[in-house]
């Protein structure tokens, strides 16, 4: 794998040479600039702002310059122009309110063209078949009462992860992510997963983390110099070509297989209701109009799948973290559901410390530290800045739901700024930044957080967690997000024990789930 870090001085000498004369003829050709670029880090000449770009939590990096240039930084490398965003309200302003200019997405040349993933949905050209997909988004989740026809399952599988985790605690996360991958996979395909080492959650599994990857900023040098991606996979250094051969395999099977095993059930006429059979039905189903349900499907299973097991992990470790808010919690729901039952989606409105809880999840740990890249179709000028056509725009999210200008010590895990107390306003949501901007934000929002909010209330109903202790010792697990474009925890231990005798008979009981 070639990344930034490999990079010495003399590759800088090489690509030098190669770049001289195309950026010497740039300068000449381009007329001068409406409006001078948003301020940033000096660049070099010909190589730019190439020693700038971080690999490893790029987001750290993006708040410095924010905190040093303001809202709108920009940087150059070889001749691209990059745009990161540090405000919600600047990325409203451009990604929202100037939608059509900011809404396609860049050449991602790893992950985009070499892995194959340009034809799913997140990194779809904005155009008529970005608008097919979405069309088909908005038709199964697009609304609240759309989602709420698959409240069942997300209700009947937490049920299941909560057993499992009974059953062994201590492989939390490969619980959480065969949950997310039962519920996804039965929505999308109408799959149910096996009980063990389910083949499809285990594609699934592996396309997510190679997706997150590989698009990371900055993580592949082919994505800074595209002309990479003609050289040969034995050429010194083009590992990344062996690399993106296999993740594309993985990709074409995650693709091909579920959407085999609907039409197979189809013809059998045993297929349960999902997105790809509703969107199959009928005979008159084009090879373009197949072509678009079946990476419509993909793009709800990869999108969906490796961002929510992000979050409800983090989850796990918030309530290790911060007993006295599990407490609050438990509190309210013991409060109006009792010890009787299990909480389901018809509590949600009675339960707002709860609901509050999931949105500081959502804010404390975020999934998406710089959403995904945006790109510009057409010359902008921004509060007086010349944003050029073709420019990468990056919102860093992280920041924006760390800022200090709208959250007060955004460091403290404190679901009590969402709440309206002592005459204060709730903080502001953060489901405005956390699931991105303008027409690319996220189609399965909706989805997302009904599941995050069933796995939090159903778990804090059953469990107690809490620090584990070993020889004596509390084990205070450690803060550690993880690079990528979907950012995970670092994994930890906890102990997750039934709070009472009757939260261990709810948990055992039979969860049935109907065809």
């Amino acid at each position: 794998m070639l990344t930034i870090t490999n990079i010495t001085w003399l590759d800088l000498l090489c690509l030098t040479g190669v770049t001289a004369g195309v950026y010497l003829v740039k300068q000449v050709v381009i007329k001068k600039n409406p409006a001078p670029y948003p301020p940033g880090p000096r660049r070099w000449p010909l190589i730019g702002n190439i020693l700038d770009m971080p690999r490893i939590k790029p987001w750290v990096t993006f708040t410095e310059w924010g905190q040093k240039y303001g809202d709108i930084t920009h940087i150059e490398i070889l001749g691209q122009h990059i745009i990161v965003l540090n405000s919600v309200k600047t990325a409203m302003d451009m990604m929202d309110s100037k939608s059509t200019v900011y809404s396609d997405r860049p050449v991602i040349p790893m992950t985009g063209e070499l892995v194959g993933w340009k034809t799913s949905l997140p990194l779809q050209p904005y155009g008529d078949r970005f608008r097919m997909f979405r069309r088909h988004f908005h038709k199964v989740m697009g609304t609240c009462a759309a989602v709420d026809i698959y409240n069942v399952i997300k209700e009947v599988e937490t049920h299941r992860f909560l057993k499992r985790v009974l059953a062994k605690p201590d492989q939390l996360q490969e619980h959480v992510r065969r949950t997310v991958g039962a519920v996804i996979l039965r929505i999308s395909h109408g799959y149910e997963v096996q009980k063990n080492n389910d083949p499809f959650v285990n594609l699934a599994n592996r396309v997510t983390t190679q997706a997150s990857q590989g698009s990371a900023p900055g993580a592949f040098m082919v994505d800074i110099l595209p002309f990479l991606a003609k050289v040969p996979a034995w050429f010194p250094g083009a590992g990344f070509k062996r690399i993106a051969h296999e993740w594309r395999g993985t990709l074409e099977e995650m693709v091909s297989a579920p959407h085999k095993f609907v039409k197979d059930q189809m013809v059998a006429g045993i297929a349960p209701v999902s997105f790809t059979s509703n969107l199959l039905e009928g005979s008159d189903v084009s090879a373009e109009e197949e072509h678009v349900v079946k990476w419509s499907a993909l793009s709800l299973c990869a999108s969906g799948t490796d961002t929510t097991v992000s979050a409800i992990y983090s989850l796990f470790l918030a309530m290790t973290l911060f007993p006295d808010v599990q407490k609050k919690a438990q509190a309210e729901i013991d409060a109006v559901v009792g010890p009787d039952r299990f909480p389901t989606f018809a509590d949600r409105d009675s339960l707002p410390y709860t609901d509050a809880l999931v949105k500081e999840i959502l804010r404390w740990h975020v999934v998406a530290p710089t959403g995904f890249p945006h790109r510009v179709t057409e010359d902008d000028i921004h509060d007086g800045y010349y944003i050029p056509k073709g420019s990468i725009v990056l919102p860093n999210i992280w920041f924006m739901l760390n800022d200090p200008r709208t959250y007060a010590n955004p460091s403290q895990f404190n679901p009590e700024r969402f709440l309206a107390k002592d005459g204060k306003k709730p903080e502001t949501e953060p489901r405005t930044a956390c699931f991105g901007f303008g027409r690319r934000i996220c189609p399965g929002l909706h989805l997302a957080d009904a599941f995050i909010w069933i796995s939090t209330v159903m778990s804090l109903a059953v469990f107690d967690i809490s620090k584990v202790v070993e020889h004596g010792v509390e084990i205070t697990p450690e803060v550690d997000p993880s690079s990528g474009t979907s950012s995970h925890p670092k994994p930890f231990k906890c102990s997750i024990k039934p709070r009472s005798a009757i939260a261990l008979e709810l948990i055992e009981q039979d969860a049935k789930l109907s065809a």
